[in-house]
């Protein structure tokens, strides 16, 4: 059915329809409700699988689409509420579940993030990181629980441990303090060539 400006029972709620947009898409659906006057359709498209901690069965998928985006549609045939109650399933525990996991990883994320300390302190923290585990307890980095790194976070900087761990740690500052400067070494030599370009551009100006 093609579609015009009059929309009847076909939009009505529990309506299964064959729907092609106008952007090309094709796909089944049920009506789960229809908005005049925003002239929206709120769709139910089942797809059987699987998901991640929950019960093998029905995966519900919920699109809303503007009628006026749909080139024509087939009605399939009725059914009742799609959203009755008394036959919708929540699987709470896994739900909660993922919202467990969330608020940790949120909470880890935070923890990672040092408070009061300099971004080339977060930098060494970050690249401590990378190979052992850390934390922070206020401005020091603590590594593997042993080892203490505070500021200005350089080699001499680093007390506790045992002597490998610790001479492992004084290691990853070492680089990590070389890699900054060679940085810093870098931008300065472009700087420099770039007032030269500069200088010389003025000169052949005047």
């Amino acid at each position: 059915m093609a579609m015009d400006s009059s929309f009847g029972d076909e939009f009505a709620v529990g309506c299964f329809l064959a729907i092609k947009t106008t952007l090309g898409d094709e796909f089944e659906g049920q009506i789960i409700t229809f908005d005049r006057l925003s002239n929206i359709l709120v769709i139910h498209i089942l797809c059987f699988g699987t998901q991640e901690g929950s019960k093998t069965g029905p995966r519900r998928n919920i699109r809303l689409l503007k009628a006026n985006y749909i080139k024509e549609f087939t009605l399939l045939g009725q059914a009742e509420d799609p959203l009755d109650l008394k036959k919708c399933y929540l699987d709470l525990p896994t739900l909660q579940a993922r919202e467990v996991a969330a608020i940790r990883q949120a909470e880890m994320e935070a923890e990672r993030i040092g408070v009061g300390v300099t971004s080339q302190a977060q930098s060494i923290f970050d690249a401590l990181s990378k190979t052992l585990p850390v934390h922070w307890d206020k401005t020091v980095i603590v590594v593997m629980n042993e080892v203490h790194v505070s500021s200005p976070y350089l080699p001499q900087n680093v007390t506790g441990g045992t002597p490998s761990a610790n001479e492992r740690v004084k290691k990853v500052l070492e680089f990590e303090r070389k890699s900054e400067h060679l940085k810093v070494a870098e931008f300065g030599a472009l700087f420099i060539r770039e007032c030269n370009s500069i200088k010389v551009w003025l000169k052949l100006k005047t």
